[in-house]
């Protein structure tokens, strides 16, 4: 790898000028990465970091995405338990009452960037999640089901150093952003201009040993909750919906999953057998120091208190730029055929499915709610209205709800109006989450929340946390389920659960060949 520039962008001039006008100015680099991939710059860069990410994205099952982004070295931390908040940074913790949602707002906000125009679309922000009992900080839910992961409701890092891998022009954008209320101009330049640096130093490194010591151990599951139990809460959702209390709710199990193998290993194998449109490896210690260890073993630093998601999800949240909201429900799927005729035959036949035309149709107004009430009046529409997506192994029926940001809000509003997804609990969305919170044994963790980036410009982008391995406390964990209506089958429905959840246990299986 070497610099298609010897050039740092912007220059120092100019960057005394931009920094008069803005707080935070980013200053950059190119490498040609025409020989590397996004997966050894990322076990080069940021794999034996305690805290990290790698983002990627494949359209349509398709086509890659043009960026991938790789984040290390975060400079600050914000995890939330409940109404507990702990914010680390600069060596300190502390700790306050509030709102997730509000506090993330907080921490975005207040900020001027400096938008150089050319630069990749993500160069410093937020990375993180948000679990799916996040939602308690919006709606108030009883507390049923036992909190058996122990998983924060939201774990969020803020990155100032981030790899942005251009697929197009097959570069690496090294970005540095430097804050100019911490220090004079001139030194914030040259602090940004030394992490380049060491950066463009990592890069440069030999990969680090990665054991692909053959395993030949099957993968260990086991189901927490039993068939006949999930039948049974089937059969009570249904129910429900006969009695008007609901449309529609989405039940899930969880499967505990004993890899024998490191976590971005699996994801390794996700991205190549499930390539999807969100496709993420992080990796938090929520209690642990911020920084890079002090290590020379070339090994990954280890941390009991680690966790670590890697997952390929199909399925947008909600997506904010330039004030533009997005939703796009998903609902409807079918396997994809062996050939374009048997393809098309199976689009045909999902469309005219009247379960599936309904389930859908249901979700879009629901979607068109949860926008509504963050766009201006008269701004929401339907932009598409169930068109087919086809993925390397399904296809789907999509729509796109598109709405206007009301001028007094932020992206992490819009956010907090869609989530969780509908696509995930039911609707009417409250009581669907009522009914969930009744006959799911435990508490959902990460699955069905949120996987996002949010930048301090007021964008912000997430997809619903599916498809996907949860492993902390040195154990693993799938999760899945299927959405119930009027006339769902119990035994269909527990069979389409678990076919989500094998997709990903494949993946695990599949990792040990890597």
């Amino acid at each position: 790898m070497k610099p298609s520039s010897s050039l740092i962008h912007p220059g120092r001039k100019e960057f005394l000028a931009l920094a008069k006008k803005h707080t935070l100015v980013p200053v950059y680099r190119t490498l040609t990465a025409d020989l590397e991939t996004p997966v050894s710059a990322f076990l080069r860069a940021a794999w034996q970091e305690r805290e990290c990410f790698l983002l990627e994205s494949v359209e349509n099952g398709e086509q890659v995405g043009r960026y991938t982004f790789i984040g290390l070295n975060p400079y600050k931390r914000i995890v939330a338990r409940g109404q507990q908040i702990d914010i680390t940074e600069a060596g300190r913790t502390a700790r306050i009452e509030g709102d997730i949602f509000h506090v993330l707002r907080e921490a975005l906000g207040g900020h001027k960037p400096a938008r150089i125009a050319g630069l990749p679309p993500f160069t410093a922000g937020a990375v993180g999640f948000f679990a799916y009992d996040a939602v308690r900080q919006i709606e108030r839910l009883p507390n049923h089901a036992k909190d058996e992961l122990g998983v924060p409701d939201a774990c969020l890092l803020f990155f100032d150093e981030v790899l942005a891998f251009d697929h197009v022009r097959k570069q690496i954008w090294m970005v540095a952003t430097a804050d100019v209320t911490l220090t004079n101009p001139g030194e914030a330049y040259a602090k940004a201009v030394k992490r380049l640096a060491a950066l463009e130093k990592r890069l440069a490194k030999p990969l680090p040993e990665f054991s692909r010591a053959r395993n030949t151990k099957p993968v260990e599951v086991k189901r927490r909750t039993s068939k006949k139990n999930f039948l049974a809460a089937v059969e009570r959702t249904k129910q429900y919906i006969a009695a008007g209390d609901i449309f529609q709710a989405v039940l899930s199990q969880r499967l505990d999953v004993s890899t024998g193998m490191d976590t971005f290993q699996v994801y390794r194998s996700l991205r190549t057998v499930n390539p999807s449109p969100y496709m993420y490896f992080l990796r938090f210690t929520p209690d642990g120091p911020l920084g890079r260890p002090n290590s020379k073993s070339g090994q990954k630093a280890k941390s009991p208190a680690a966790i670590e998601l890697a997952g390929s999800s199909p399925e947008l949240l909600v997506r904010v730029h330039d004030r533009k909201v997005e939703y796009r429900p998903i609902a409807g799927t079918r396997p994809r055929g062996t050939t374009e005729a048997e393809d098309l035959r199976l689009e045909e036949e999902m469309m005219h499915d009247d379960k599936e035309r309904a389930e859908h149709v249901m979700l879009v107004d629901l979607g068109r709610n949860d926008v509504g009430r963050v766009s201006e009046f008269g701004s929401v529409k339907v932009d598409r209205l169930m068109f087919v997506e086809r993925y390397s192994h399904v296809m789907h029926i999509v729509s796109t709800i598109e709405g206007k940001l009301k001028p007094e809000l932020t992206a992490v509003d819009a956010l907090r109006a869609c989530f969780p997804a509908g696509t995930l609990s039911g609707a009417p969305k409250v009581r669907a989450m009522e009914i969930i919170e009744e006959l799911e044994p435990s508490r959902r963790g990460t699955y069905g929340g949120a996987v996002l980036y949010a930048d301090f410009s007021g964008n912000l982008d997430s997809c619903i946390a599916i498809r996907s391995l949860l492993t902390t406390g040195g154990k693993g964990y799938v999760q899945a389920g299927a959405g119930i209506v009027a006339d769902s089958v119990p035994e269909l429905e527990h069979q389409e659960s678990l076919n989500k959840a094998q997709a990903v246990i494949r993946a695990i299986e599949r990792a040990r060949e890597l």
